[in-house]
């Protein structure tokens, strides 16, 4: 069954229903059309794809696996469980899909030199890496909490010729981070172009970035038709900003029969000011360039965001989704800390994957799930990235239960 026209936004402001739009400063509005105008150039130019394929499939990695998860889906018992495997795309995670689309648009419009802002890292190595494959200088701000808690990938990043600057600003996550990245491109307009990572920023941000993460649900299509005959029952991600979610959901959107399942950060709990869900315990509101639903306090302001999850970590939530939330197309849900802990033990046991904690949250979703579900039922849920970088968080948490002795551990 389809339902038409959900897949066609934003409009002409960049607006989804009564989210996103251009909230940016006056310096910033001439590059911020010409961005829109090379996007809109780009998406008609066959070279630009045809570059884009090649170096997805050749540099990348793509497509990404299909993979079905019999020992999670014998375990859990119900629904047929497949995961899509992000994590094994070169840089670990489905941040390179973007970082390589936004690359080819600066090097189209001249820009010598690359920002981006960074929570769990991933991000960050992305453009670290597409900036290192161009030639191109590149600057990445990153929370101090963040860079504490992500040191490997800080280093890889370093590694990879890029300059991390921290940012102590207010709880340094990445909220903070993205306000000095902002501040950086209002200043140095004229020769850099700012690689925002994920689906919120000012238009055309959450719609290129949607665009370029679309490749995900577009292989999911093909893959289960493959290997099922048929679309998956349901789709699962985990959100903070939301361009895994968006990258799996777009293709889908105009599927009724596809439920879309969004899972945001429910930290220490929802009953407790500990948590990151924007959706669930926010208002609309504007920050970075878009209204949409934002964590605020009794007088509206931005209120600090916590999971476990560096990658989550984050007060507001692309506006697409808050359009998709409010239309009733796709349901949102929280998991907490402890359920994405305990998730990320049972895929490491049960498949022998280590997965992000960000991709945790969703798997907690699946485990809860997946149980009440039939047989027949296919649910697909996007392993977004992998868990090297969070070993030392889930070390620290997990010590004792797994018997670790972390005597040595500085």
């Amino acid at each position: 069954m389809t339902q038409p026209n959900l897949q066609t936004g934003p409009d002409e402001r960049g607006f989804f229903g009564d989210f996103g739009g251009r909230f940016v400063a006056e310096t910033l509005m001439p590059l911020i059309l010409d961005l829109q105008k090379e996007y809109e150039d780009a998406r008609q130019d066959p070279e630009f794809a045809a570059e884009l394929d090649e170096l997805s499939r050749d540099y990348v990695g793509r497509q990404s696996p299909l993979y079905y998860a019999a020992r999670l889906t014998e375990h859990l018992g119900g629904a047929k469980i497949y995961l899509k495997r992000e994590d094994l795309m070169h840089t670990g995670a489905h941040k390179i899909n973007n970082a390589l689309g936004q690359i080819l648009l600066a090097r189209r419009m001249g820009k010598t030199r690359i920002i981006a802002e960074t929570g769990a890292g991933m991000h960050g190595v992305a453009t670290a890496t597409v900036a290192a494959r161009f030639g191109l200088d590149c600057v990445i701000y990153m929370g101090s909490t963040d860079i504490h808690r992500q040191q490997p990938n800080v280093h890889r990043m370093q590694l990879l010729g890029a300059t991390v600057r921290p940012v102590t600003a207010g709880d340094g996550t990445l909220k903070d981070a993205m306000n000095e990245a902002l501040r950086d491109w209002v200043t140095n307009v004229e020769d850099t172009f700012y690689i925002i990572g994920t689906v919120a920023g000012p238009h055309p941000y959450p719609a290129m970035v949607r665009d370029f993460q679309s490749v995900i649900g577009k292989e999911v299509r093909q893959q289960l038709e493959d290997k099922e005959g048929r679309l998956p029952d349901s789709l699962v991600a985990c959100i903070g900003g939301g361009s895994n979610a968006m990258g799996l959901f777009h293709p889908f959107i105009d599927d009724s029969s596809v439920a879309l399942i969004g899972v945001e950060a429910a930290g220490e709990g929802m009953d407790t000011p500990r948590h990151a869900a924007s959706l669930q315990g926010g208002h609309p509101g504007v920050l970075h360039g878009n209204r949409t639903f934002l964590l605020q306090d009794e007088q509206g302001q931005i209120s600090d965001a916590h999971s476990i999850s560096a990658g989550l970590d984050y007060p507001g939530i692309g506006p697409e989704h808050a359009w998709l939330n409010q239309v009733g197309r796709a349901e949102y849900v929280a998991a907490t800390d402890q359920q994405a802990l305990d998730a990320f033990t049972l895929l490491c046991r049960l498949e022998g994957i280590i997965p992000a904690l960000e991709s945790s949250h969703a798997l907690a979703e699946v485990i809860r799930r997946a149980p009440t579900l039939p047989a027949d039922h296919l649910m697909v849920v996007n392993l977004s990235g992998r868990g090297d970088k969070d070993m030392a968080t889930v070390t620290e948490h997990l010590a004792d239960s797994l018997g670790l002795d972390t005597s040595d551990a500085n």
